[in-house]
This record gives C-alpha cells, sequence and structure tokens, in this order.
C-alpha cells in the first residue's frame, strides 16, 4: 500500500495496510482505514477500537481473536464479547482488521 494521504499528511503504511507510526493514529485516519477495508464505522466499531487501544496500551501488543473475543466480553459483556458480533462489525477477520483500523500492529499470530 505505501501510504495515503489524510488531512494533508502523508501516513506511512507496511505493505498490508497497517500504520508504520502508532503515532500517526486519528479518528480520521482510522476512517480512512476503515473506508479502504469497505466498513463505514459506527458507535460499535468505536467502542471496539478504544477497547483494542486500551489492551495495547495495557499488554504491549495486539490481541489475536481468542483475547480479544475474551476481552470485549469481559469489558461490554457477554452479549458483545462473542465471535460471531465481532465478525459481524470487522469481517472477514476482526482482530486483523480491527487491530489495522485502531492503529496497532498486526497481532502477531495472524497469518
Amino acid at each position: 500500500m505505501g501510504s495515503m494521504q489524510i488531512e494533508g499528511r502523508e501516513i506511512a503504511l507496511d505493505k498490508e495496510g497497517y500504520l508504520r507510526e502508532l503515532d500517526d493514529w486519528n479518528p480520521a485516519v482510522a476512517e480512512a482505514l476503515a473506508k479502504a477495508e469497505g466498513i463505514e464505522l459506527t458507535d460499535a466499531h468505536w467502542e471496539v477500537i478504544r477497547l483494542l487501544q486500551d489492551f495495547y496500551r495495557e499488554f504491549e501488543l495486539s490481541p489475536a481473536m481468542r483475547p480479544l473475543v475474551k476481552y470485549v466480553g469481559q469489558q461490554l459483556g457477554a452479549d458483545k464479547g462473542r465471535s460471531i458480533y465481532l465478525m459481524q462489525l470487522f469481517p472477514p477477520s476482526p482482530a486483523k482488521v480491527a487491530s489495522k483500523i485502531a492503529g496497532l500492529p498486526k497481532p502477531t499470530n495472524c497469518l
């Protein structure tokens, strides 16, 4: 991918579209990354994005699917802590897609 222009700034991306610099992230960047994935962000998306960023600050890594589902369940309740819920928000791979939109590195065990 290389880079994208957002609000007059050049945002560097790796070959898979993840931010090269976590500090480049802001809500406008998230919107652009989501659009590139064919996703229109809703409040439900932002709720998960903020949780992912909290997880990253706490554990210094992007969660794979199982830890993500567990963490969402602990924070938002069992109805949202289900892989089907996350799949509806961030298809086809919630851990990868949500981490990308949240400005985080690709989860290590995701292909």
